[in-house]
């Protein structure tokens, strides 16, 4: 049996999610293709401030699936610490994406994809709703973002 915390502050769970996604190496990304349904991996991110940076190969399931259709599910890798994130994708090649945060990725991760030989595409993701939470007494209230407002940043 588990113990199950007492539910945390809605601005304590905001503050604890934003911690996240600073640190967090690893997202779990949906995405859909019109006639062969879900498709989901594990990509690398960095978050800015204000959207989650990814980056894949050009000719990837999830880049021809957002190039169709933007709308992407985002989980962090834990589920006795939920953290779901929809929002909207936004691609760019390796030529085009901002120095900023090809350069944030890059210092993250060791690791440059411009540099490689075939070519990349960095996805960023701009957050509409996030969900968190910690098991049953976390479920009431766990959406602490809507269209795109942290609902208790004021107070984190």
């Amino acid at each position: 049996m588990h113990n199950t915390p007492a539910p945390r502050p809605a601005a304590q769970r905001t503050r604890e999610v934003l911690d996240r996604l600073a640190t967090e190496r690893e997202v779990w990304v949906a995405t859909a293709h019109p006639d062969h349904g879900p498709h989901q991996v594990p990509l690398w991110f960095a978050w800015d401030g204000h959207a989650l940076w990814m980056c894949t190969g050009a000719h990837s399931a999830t880049v021809r699936n957002l190039r169709r259709d933007a709308r992407v599910h985002l989980s962090l890798p834990d589920s006795l610490d939920v953290v779901l994130v929809q929002g909207e994708a936004e691609c760019f090649t390796d030529s085009a994406v901002p120095a900023a945060a090809a350069d944030a990725f890059g210092a993250k991760f060791g690791w440059d994809p411009r540099t490689e030989d075939r070519p990349h595409v960095y996805v960023r993701v701009t957050p509409r709703t996030v969900r968190a939470w910690r098991g049953v007494p976390e479920l009431e209230g766990r959406v602490i973002m809507r269209e795109g407002a942290w609902l208790n940043r004021a107070t984190a």
